[in-house]
């Protein structure tokens, strides 16, 4: 005697009755729903974790070119940051270093652009050239990229060289 076939269920799977299949349907779904409304918040969390990493990318590249000055000394005190606009579609700040020595330097400039929170948005390094003896001096510094809402600009660091 030869052994009765076992009853297919749905696509065809041996051992699932179809009965079955009506429930499968409704948890998927529900699934689905559900995914699809944590799935909104974690691509947020995710494109805020790419920008966070982006940033820090970019203030290291910033860093790196710092550290590359060599002979230079901490001028924090030399330098302004002015207001933040926007200029196209980029944020900008004008950056002016004040030179009380008695010669010409140059200036290296980390300036760091923040949001209405605090929070680091961007960095940019500027060079201010020939700043004469007892003289000012202005460069503007250019985020890198589209930076939304109300900006405000620091300087992070500064070298006179």
């Amino acid at each position: 005697m030869t052994p009765r076939p076992r009853e297919r269920g749905a696509r065809g799977a041996p051992g699932r009755p179809r009965s079955r299949r009506p429930a499968v349907l409704a948890l998927t779904l529900a699934l689905a729903v559900t995914g699809a409304t944590t799935g909104c918040d974690a691509a947020k969390e995710t494109a805020g974790d790419i920008v966070s990493s982006a940033t820090a990318a970019v203030a290291s590249a910033a860093q790196q070119k710092m550290d590359e000055i060599k002979d230079g000394v901490n001028a924090s005190g030399d330098v302004k940051a002015g207001p933040t606009s926007v200029d196209g579609d980029r944020t900008i700040a004008t950056i002016t270093a004040t030179n009380p020595k008695d010669r010409t330097a140059d200036y290296t400039v980390m300036v760091i652009f923040r949001d209405g929170g605090g929070n680091l948005l961007d960095t940019v390094v500027l060079t201010i050239d020939g700043v004469g003896a007892g003289t000012s001096k202005s460069g503007t510094a250019r985020s890198n990229r589209t930076l939304g809402g109300a900006t405000t600009a620091e300087i992070a660091q500064a070298l006179r060289h």
